[in-house]
């Protein structure tokens, strides 16, 4: 039968079907709701970790209604998320899935990277209880690139720690576990310390290590009675007693026991239970209700402006038509399925064959190229060092212009491995920006008071052209974006003769913590030409072959200016013309922190250092770098002893006192990441510097996560590594304050 409508009744059904489609549109909260939603989320993580679970519901229920009241999606979406992980510790999987899919509905209409990194991280944690570790450690990678959030990547670490643990990865798990420790966290710092420790006991005990886990189960039990972290004082006591017998102290292990027992008996009463199986319920029950009384505000409204009767039989239409689509869609999907099922199992393990062997091709290539570059960076060390060394040692004039001519090459063929590893780093996708206060005037004036001295042998005037609207506090990473101007103005000056470059930063827009600023290289040098302009930024490419004998260099530097800035998501462009010179310029969208007040002004004098009487540990295996070290060092006064090896130098670090340790990574046996860990379980206060030759596979996250105050890598400018070593121990390490 054919039913026809009149227009009204035809109008009235597509604003349903469009309201049934579409979201309602929110609003963006003001500071002060922000503020108190911040508070409840901060009670709710306090009493989550306190196994506190009812209050911690009823803080997060708060936060909720909030973000309900004032349309915050995003807020929203972190409190489906804390729900989620809430009902995670009563093992209530279905009702954490139903608030987990409540985000991911919510998440599809907005972009919301935080909350997609959430998204993710539950999902691990859903995949890690089913046993599927594997997809576990995957899914938590994918979050990690989503969001730089400290506590959020101590909470992975932990997590990862966990699925290590249950792989029998011990070291791994091992790895995580020490970087926690001891950590930073503003939020649950003690919280995730305790966790740590109990992590060490149970990988100890796993190895039949028992007194170490003793000592790890100890201080986790000390942190959870000091923070009343109640199933963390359940778990210790549990762990204590094991490696008690392991130990064969039977009677505390027995003691243990007793405590284990009496803390369960307090924890898991009947009532505790019933309070918190109740207001969990309750408050469930309340979420669910929410979408049946909004279909029912919706059905008032509507009754309002025509007859109910009218609506009833508008509404059955409508799913009447929704229901026959989704039917019709449903049988051509499943027809579709059925004939391309056998097409996607053949061309499936083609796919894959050809994924594994350009994986391969690739990781062939890298690991080549972070081989070669390490093995060049050692002798290259060598080579650096002892020019540096015969330089200050009143070489003849004939000996001191070859001298110089050797520390040209030498730091021409650093640059060059430099740009190399760069570039493969960008190409294997081990390069990511990070995400940190800074401030941009700091970052372009040190750039430019870098090149002074290239800009002086070119009789070049450098300038700077700077937005004093732009905030002071920004976010982003500082260290990349001091690679892209001094490859940028380096670039100028080397093309520019009796000139000018100038370096231009200008606010385009703000709007709250948004902003986008417009950047500018200037020169007014040799100029290029439109048909050079096309393929400036590949590889090796200088505009000419007379060009780069006339001038020299590798031509890569705009290359990795290119692939820097991809990581930004902004794209570098070009004017020039030839006798006029060249303009490069680009956008970036950063984030500000207005809310940050400045304490001191951004320029910082550079300090000088009294290293008389100091005394320091040099881990080297390599003996020429060790003799090249320990001279450098003895040019300012200070003594040294060497360890050739890993084990080497815990022995030393426990047996006599250093005011700070220069530490080489790449070493056989025991690498200097795991000497670091070990010093750190008995010296938590003595700088230790990583001084290497850094490869491709190497993370400077994983240097810090070790315990190392500093990195430098080899080979280095003498000026740094003084200006490195004066840092840590004056400034940040035991000694006090610099000696100015």
């Amino acid at each position: 039968m054919n039913l026809i409508f009149p227009y009204k009744r035809i109008k009235l059904l597509a604003i349903i079907l469009v309201f049934l489609c579409c979201g309602q549109s929110v609003s963006a909260q003001n500071k002060s709701v922000h503020d108190d939603v911040q508070a409840y989320f901060n009670e709710a993580r306090t009493f989550g970790n306190k196994n506190q679970i009812d209050l911690a519901l009823t803080s997060l229920d708060q936060a909720a209604a909030l973000a309900e009241e004032n349309k915050d999606v995003k807020t929203l979406i972190d409190s489906y998320h804390m729900f989620a992980l809430l009902y995670l510790k009563l093992d209530k999987v279905s009702t954490t899935k139903f608030y987990w899919d409540r985000a991911k509905v919510l998440l599809k209409d907005i972009e919301y990277p935080y909350g997609d990194a959430i998204y993710k991280y539950i999902e691990a944690i859903l995949l890690f209880k089913e046993n599927q570790n594997f997809q576990a450690i995957f899914m938590l990678n994918e979050a990690r690139q989503l969001n730089n959030d400290r506590n959020f990547f101590n909470n992975i670490l932990l997590v990862e720690g966990n699925i290590y643990l249950n792989l029998e990865k011990y070291e791994s798990a091992s790895k995580n576990f020490n970087s926690l420790v001891v950590n930073t966290d503003v939020y649950e710092k003690e919280y995730l310390a305790a966790r740590a420790n109990i992590g060490l006991a149970q990988t100890n005990i796993k190895l039949a290590n028992f007194e170490e886990a003793s000592k790890y189960a100890e201080n986790a039990l000390k942190l959870a009675n000091e923070n009343r972290f109640f199933l963390e004082i359940i778990e210790s006591n549990q762990l204590l007693s094991q490696s008690y017998e392991g130990l064969g102290l039977y009677h505390e292990a027995l003691a243990s026991t007793r405590n284990l027992y009496a803390a369960k008996d307090s924890l898991f009463t009947i009532e505790k239970i019933k309070i918190e199986t109740k207001t969990a319920n309750d408050i469930h029950n309340e979420n669910l209700a929410d979408e049946v009384k909004r279909q029912d505000k919706r059905i008032e409204e509507l009754s309002k402006s025509a007859n109910r009767s009218e609506i009833t039989a508008i509404l059955t239409s409508a799913f009447l038509i929704i229901i026959s689509l989704l039917a019709v869609s449903l049988y051509r999907n499943n027809q579709i399925k059925l004939k391309t099922n056998d097409l996607l199992h053949t061309k499936n393990s083609e796919l894959q064959a050809a994924r594994d062997e350009a994986v391969n091709a690739m990781e062939a290539k890298t690991n080549f190229l972070s081989t070669v570059s390490h093995e060049l960076r050692t002798p290259l060390y060598a080579v650096t060092g002892l020019t540096h060394l015969l330089l200050e040692e009143n070489p003849s004039k004939n000996q001191k212009e070859h001298l110089k001519a050797l520390k040209f090459s030498g730091d021409y063929l650093l640059n060059f491995i430099n740009d190399i590893l760069h570039i493969n780093k960008i190409d294997a996708d081990k390069l990511e920006p990070l995400n940190m206060e800074f401030n941009l005037k700091k970052v372009l004036k040190e750039v430019i008071d870098s090149l002074q001295q290239s800009a002086k042998e070119n009789n070049t005037k450098i300038t700077l052209d700077y937005d004093d609207s732009i905030p002071s506090h920004l976010m982003s990473d500082p260290l990349k974006l001091s690679q892209i101007f001094m490859n940028l103005v380096g670039n100028a000056l080397k093309f520019t003769k009796n000139g000018e470059v100038k370096v231009i930063a200008q606010m385009v827009h703000k709007e709250e913590e948004d902003v986008t600023l417009y950047f500018e290289v200037l020169d007014n040098g040799i100029g290029i030409s439109k048909e050079q302009q096309q393929k400036i930024f590949d590889g090796f490419e200088q505009g000419s072959i007379q060009i780069n004998r006339e001038y020299g260099g590798t031509g890569l530097g705009l290359t990795i200016v290119k692939s820097l800035l991809g990581l930004f998501n902004s794209k570098i462009k070009l004017e020039s013309d030839i006798g006029k010179g060249s303009s490069f310029f680009f956008e970036l969208k950063l984030k500000s922190k207005d809310s940050i007040v400045d304490d001191i002004p951004f320029e910082i004098t550079q300090k000088d250092y009294e290293f008389q009487g100091l005394h320091l540990m040099i881990v080297e295996d390599n003996k020429i770098n060790q003799v090249i070290t320990k001279k450098m060092l003895a040019k300012k006064e200070i003594t040294s002893d060497i360890a050739s090896n890993g084990t080497d130098a815990i022995d030393l670090a426990k047996n006599n006192d250093y005011d700070a340790i220069l530490m080489d990574i790449h070493m056989p046996g025991i690498s200097g990441e795991e000497a670091t860990i070990e010093i750190r379980k008995f010296d938590k206060i003595t700088p230790i510097i990583a001084l290497t030759a850094i490869s491709l596979d190497d993370s400077l996250e994983s240097f810090y996560a070790a315990g190392c105050n500093d990195v430098v890598t080899k080979p280095f400018k003498p000026e740094i590594f003084y200006q490195k070593i004066g840092e840590n121990i004056f400034e940040n390490g035991q000694n006090g304050t610099p000696n100015a």
